[in-house]
């Protein structure tokens, strides 16, 4: 079967959507240039704390084609997680909307990888990995290159209908594909509601994030103790922060997600203050042997949660 490039990139991008992805588009894998001394300077500004790992492979961070050999092209998706319902108890210590549910890192992946078997049976033979959030990858670079959205003050990606509150995924194939040529437009305007809401003074200019300052990083990252001058900025922060995101105006009309490994676990929601700071270790394992929140350990949940209480 010979089918045009623009073919196959629809097939591609409509059978995304079928899998549940909201949005899919098709970037050409080439070197970032636009990023380069950007991404340069935010790394000679030690903006990236203790995640080491920032700094290792730059060349495959600005360009993917040394990151899986021969690829062509990066199909970009986005899925919305933003919930339905949150957290019960006003006075709770907060947890980020992206942990309520299953860790995305494994939904993502699967429907990647059923994207790819789909190409294969259906288009043509092709070699590709996939990844979420787990390869030195610029995906909010690359997702912009694709046409889902603009890149907003607080560095996160923007699309007029689905917020920032998505998850991305990222399918690296050998098989030439039709790339999206246009740009998404920039809807921030004169808004700056994200750089003026961040407790920690974290955003330090338009789309530039010290990431060493942020409330994430602080609460997942940092393995050591958070720093004193930090005590009463948190905003009852327990595992990451989505305040940039809940006072962007984008996000206001957001609809709730309709992902069934999403949807938050009932018993997190309803955790009073009194049942976070009495939870023990079996607790933990329990509630959260799906979610995002074991990354940070049970010693570094009682450490975040001791900081709020101090």
């Amino acid at each position: 079967m010979n089918l045009s490039l623009a073919t196959k990139s629809q097939l591609i991008i409509d059978k995304a959507k079928e899998l549940g992805f909201d949005l899919c588009g098709i970037a050409e894998a080439d070197f970032l240039s636009e990023e380069k001394d950007r991404f340069t300077d935010w790394l000679d500004k030690d903006y990236y704390g203790e995640m080491g790992y920032m700094a290792n492979n730059i060349d495959k961070r600005l360009d993917p084609r040394l990151l899986v050999e021969n690829t062509k092209s990066i199909i970009v998706v986005a899925l919305n997680y933003f919930p339905e319902h949150t957290q019960k108890d006003p006075d709770a210590p907060v947890l980020a909307k992206y942990a309520y549910g299953k860790d995305y890192h494994f939904v993502i992946k699967e429907k990647l990888n059923a994207l790819l078997a789909y190409i294969n049976e259906e288009i043509g033979e092709t070699q590709g990995r996939a990844f979420a959030d787990s390869a030195p990858i610029l995906e909010h670079a690359w997702a912009r290159k694709a046409g889902l959205g603009w890149i907003g003050k607080n560095s996160l990606l923007l699309n007029r209908k689905l917020g920032s509150f998505m998850f991305l995924g990222e399918l690296l194939i050998d098989m030439p594909l039709e790339y999206n040529s246009e740009s998404y437009p920039d809807f921030c305007g004169g808004c700056n509601r994200c750089i003026r809401s961040c407790p920690t003074s974290a955003i330090v200019a338009p789309n530039v994030v010290n990431g060493s300052k942020c409330i994430s990083y602080f609460t997942i990252e940092l393995k050591g103790d958070i720093p004193e001058e930090m005590k009463g900025k948190f905003e009852n922060r327990v595992f990451g922060c989505d305040i940039c995101q809940d006072v962007c105006p984008w996000n206001r009309m957001v609809k709730p997600h309709s992902v069934e490994a999403f949807k938050p676990n009932p018993d997190i929601l309803s955790l009073s203050k009194k049942d976070w700071f009495e939870m023990d270790a079996h607790q933990f394992g329990s509630l959260f042997k799906n979610s995002a929140v074991k990354r940070t350990k049970f010693k570094g949940l009682k450490r975040n949660l001791n900081f709020l209480e101090e």
